[in-house]
Order: C-alpha cells, then sequence, then structure tokens
C-alpha cells in the first residue's frame, strides 16, 4: 500500500454532516465531503493485510485494497477503473450500502474499519466530474434482444451488463421513471434522484431501452414480450409487504410503510403522488402525510428509519418507533466473531434528528374513533429467551398492556415475497417455499426456459448491493443460454483476479 503506517498514524474519520436543524428543512442529501487530505488519510489506513477479507465481506466482491491504494496515490482514473470493473453503481452503494465489507475489514478487528463506502463514494463522485464516466457501446451487436422486468438495481445492473456484451436491452418499469426501489423506496435525503438520472442518461446513450409506465401483466402484454424478446429478466423486487392482521388494521390512518415513502418521493419531485395508480398497482387512493400527526413506526429497520426521517420532515407532532425484537447490543459479542456481519444496535441519521425508540414492543390492537380514523394504539411490553445470543422466544409482560396516542401508524416489517398476480400467475412460474420465484443461483433460470430471475424477485428481501450482485451473475448466464454456453462477461470470482495480475 502506499503508507504501510497509515492505520497506525490516522483514526478513522466519517464526513461531516449538515445541523439536525437545517436539514430538517428539506430533502436534499446533507452528508459533506471529505477534504483531500482526510480522503488521501482515510485510504492510507487500508493496511495492505495478507488476505483481505472485505472482498468476502463485499457481495461484489470489490477489489478494495487496490482502489485504497490508487486513492491514496491520486491516481482517481485508477481508481475508478478498478472500481467500476465489479460494481456497475458506485454512486448507490457508496450511498446506501451497510457496508458489509468494513464489517469484514481486518482492521476492525481491533480498531475502527477502515471507511471503505464513503471512499467509494467519494472515487465515484471525482469520477464524474473528471469525465472518467462515459457510455460504452459495443462494438457489435448480437442481434438479440432481451427484456428486463423491473428497474430497481438488478435490473439495471443486468440490463448494463447484458448491453455490454452485445445484446439490445429493454428495461419495462412499472413506475413513471427507471430505478425502482433506488427512485420511490430510498427518500432524497439519502440518495437524490439527479445521481438515478445521471446514471440512467449513460444507460441510454449505451443503448438501453426504458419504457416507463409499462407494468407487464397489467398494460404490457406477457405473450407480446414473450414473442417478441430472445430471453426475458425478471427484477420486479420483493414487493409485498408484510402486514399486521390486528383488530383496527381497516382504520384510516394506518398504512404500508412503502406507500408512504413512495408518495412522498413523488412530492419531492414536484409529481402527482396519485396519478398513474392502477398502471403502478398503487394500492392508495388518498395522500399520506405525517404533519401534526403522532406517528408510530412499526418495525426498526431502514424502512422504518426512513419513515422517521420523513415523519420529522413533514413536521410529525411525535415520532415513535417500535421493534418486536429485544435491543441488540452495542458491540459485537462471542455470538458475532469477525468476520460476520454484527447485528449490533444502528442509530442513522434519521434516529439522530429525533425518534422514541423502543425494543421488545408488540402492537395488540389499533384503536378508531367514531369516524373509523385512528387514534391510539393498544401495545404490550414483551419479554424474550435468547438462545446462543439469539432472540427464540418471548411472553407479554404482565400488566405492561398500554394505550398510546397515534394518528398514523406505518408498517415497516419488510416484505415476505414479490407480487404474483400478474404475468407470474399469468405464466405459471414456479415459486420456493417462501413465494420467491425459483431460479437457483447457479444458472438463475426459472421452470421456463428463457425467462430468469434475479435480486429479491428471487432471493427475497436483501440489500441494493446483493441486487446489483445478482444482476451481474444472471447477466453472465443469459449471455451464456444466448451464445450456446459461452460469455464474455466475467463473474464475481473473476473479477477478484484482477489483484493478482
Amino acid at each position: 500500500m502506499g503508507k504501510p503506517t497509515g492505520f497506525i498514524e490516522f483514526n478513522r474519520e466519517m464526513p461531516g454532516k449538515k445541523p439536525v436543524a437545517e436539514r430538517l428543512q428539506h430533502y436534499n442529501e446533507f452528508v459533506e465531503k471529505y477534504s483531500e487530505e482526510k480522503l488521501n488519510q482515510q485510504s492510507a489506513r487500508c493496511m495492505n493485510c495478507g488476505v483481505p477479507f472485505c472482498h468476502n465481506g463485499c457481495p461484489l466482491g470489490n477489489v478494495i485494497p487496490e482502489f485504497n491504494d490508487a486513492v491514496y496515490r491520486k491516481d482517481w482514473k485508477e481508481a475508478y477503473d478498478i472500481l467500476s470493473s465489479t460494481n456497475n453503481f458506485p454512486e448507490f452503494t457508496g450511498r446506501i450500502c451497510p457496508a458489509p465489507c468494513e464489517s469484514a475489514c481486518v482492521l476492525g478487528i481491533n480498531q475502527p474499519p477502515v471507511a471503505i463506502e464513503e471512499i467509494e463514494k467519494h472515487i465515484i463522485e471525482i469520477a464524474f466530474e473528471k469525465g472518467f464516466v462515459a457510455a460504452k457501446k459495443p462494438n457489435l451487436r448480437s442481434g438479440k434482444k432481451v427484456a428486463v422486468i423491473g428497474s430497481g438495481p438488478a435490473g439495471l445492473a443486468a440490463a448494463a451488463q447484458l448491453n455490454y456484451a452485445g445484446h439490445s436491452v429493454t428495461v419495462f418499469e412499472r413506475d413513471d421513471a427507471p430505478g425502482g426501489l433506488l427512485r420511490y423506496g430510498i427518500p432524497d435525503f439519502k440518495l437524490e434522484k439527479w445521481v438515478i438520472d445521471r446514471r440512467i442518461r449513460v444507460m441510454e446513450e449505451e443503448g438501453v431501452v426504458f419504457k416507463c409506465l409499462a407494468n407487464v401483466g397489467v398494460n404490457v402484454s406477457i405473450n407480446d414480450v414473450l414473442r417478441e424478446f430472445n430471453a426475458i429478466v425478471l427484477t420486479g423486487g420483493s414487493t409485498t409487504p408484510r402486514n399486521l392482521f390486528i383488530p383496527g388494521r381497516e382504520l384510516k390512518g394506518v398504512h404500508f410503510a412503502m406507500d408512504f415513502l413512495k408518495q412522498n418521493n413523488k412530492r419531492v419531485a414536484g409529481k402527482d403522488v396519485l396519478a398513474n395508480a392502477a398502471i403502478e398497482s398503487n394500492i392508495l387512493d388518498e395522500e399520506v402525510t405525517a404533519t401534526g400527526k403522532n406517528v408510530v413506526v412499526i418495525g426498526g429497520g431502514d424502512t422504518g428509519s426512513d419513515c422517521v426521517g420523513t415523519s420529522n420532515r413533514h413536521g410529525a407532532k411525535s415520532v415513535t418507533q417500535f421493534e418486536l425484537l429485544p435491543k441488540p447490543p452495542a458491540e459485537r459479542n462471542e455470538f458475532m466473531p469477525w468476520p460476520s456481519f454484527p447485528m449490533v444496535l444502528k442509530t442513522t441519521t434519521s434516529h439522530e434528528e429525533g425518534a422514541d425508540r423502543h425494543w421488545a414492543v408488540a402492537t395488540k390492537e389499533f384503536i378508531g374513533d367514531e369516524a373509523g380514523n385512528l387514534k391510539a394504539l393498544k401495545i404490550v411490553t414483551l419479554e424474550w429467551k435468547i438462545v446462543d445470543g439469539r432472540p427464540a422466544s418471548f411472553v407479554e409482560v404482565p400488566g405492561s398492556e398500554k394505550e398510546i396516542p397515534c394518528e398514523l401508524a406505518l408498517l415497516a416489517m419488510g416484505f415476505v415475497h414479490p407480487q404474483h398476480v400478474g404475468f407470474i400467475n399469468d405464466l405459471g412460474i414456479g415459486l420456493d417455499e417462501r413465494g420467491n420465484v425459483k431460479a437457483t443461483e447457479t444458472d438463475f433460470r426459472t421452470n421456463i426456459s428463457k425467462v430468469f430471475a434475479a435480486g429479491d424477485m428471487r432471493r427475497g428481501q436483501s440489500l441494493v448491493v446483493w441486487a446489483i450482485s445478482e444482476g451481474r451473475e444472471c447477466a453472465r448466464k443469459v449471455d451464456e443460454f444466448l451464445n450456446n454456453g459461452a460469455s464474455i462477461l466475467e463473474t464475481k470470482t473473476s473479477s477478484l483476479q484482477f489483484q493478482l495480475v
């Protein structure tokens, strides 16, 4: 590495953030950039360890020590070339990835790990500034046509890779703009939408065709798609939310978190939040806001955190977040050994902005007024039995049941499987025991010969970085299918050979 003693000389430092009072007034990103000196120091902390476990921690197999070294030497073109060899969209992962690579960082055994995610974001933003990111059009076209259904991170990655291989790719998106979860799930204060639009423009210049407000199985015939294309890649995500079937679920004011977040992203973009509902399969027929309300977010994950940040920006009267599981430890313990991804307490920037957080709480009933509006929740405290460091079972604590005021309850309890109604049912596509599209990660092929699946639609709810990885790996298998077993696309494992050349 450029500075072998860097990990001794420099501590981990994260970029500054705009003050809470300021950032609550808008929906823009608020994390500042490193100075050139700080970026140099943070990259210098990468310590040239004998076995870089960060590779294993990253679902994409990013070649991390090498791009850190290039950053230290200020060779931005080399840093970008290394990073983009494995990751199609570092501008997304550099903003919203939970960084499993950092959990596997060798330095993290006894010191704070290298700030890999922030360095990655800086590499790609500098690459755009310097003009290194340019459309790469294939020299030859194969004459084969591929349809990608869904334009989330898995679909975008599959489309980009298949286009590089020379196939003609059309992406079908049921919403009014590409991006899937990136556009209508992640709030703008974490990922501004110009970041997505910038990448879409590059892909369009490369030859990828995007068809929006094109909901296959609704206003686009799946049979027409089957006839027109030589292969189809299903990347529609895991979009059926987990529900909470308790008394009062039908009350006005109880909504799924993603409906709330999608509406707000549309609102921030200056769009009609109720437009195109029939095409987009948007079940809401009313605007939902948190302004002046006691908001309760049920679910302690990232989606719940996004609801917290959004509700505070709406001007909620109060924001409370419940998690069914017990409060996780602040640090690794014997049941979370390095380099595994640790299930430790996570305090997000949205939590910093204000939220009353509670763990080991179950919601028993939604309570309404005479007009059918939500006015309160009935909750109970849980006592968990822990076995081998994991919550195993619980009982309700006697006498802990109580009511709390609530006019807006947001269900952020994750997703169970992709939407079955539509082309999945129409085609008779096989499903696994969890309701996901059945396709192995060895070939990504469904029970229909030329139909493949990748991302959350195949593996279930997961991370953006896993979706990109799945899209890339699936694209290789589609390329092999179209070329009688041959492919020019790299796999995740072959990308790791970069460091050995």
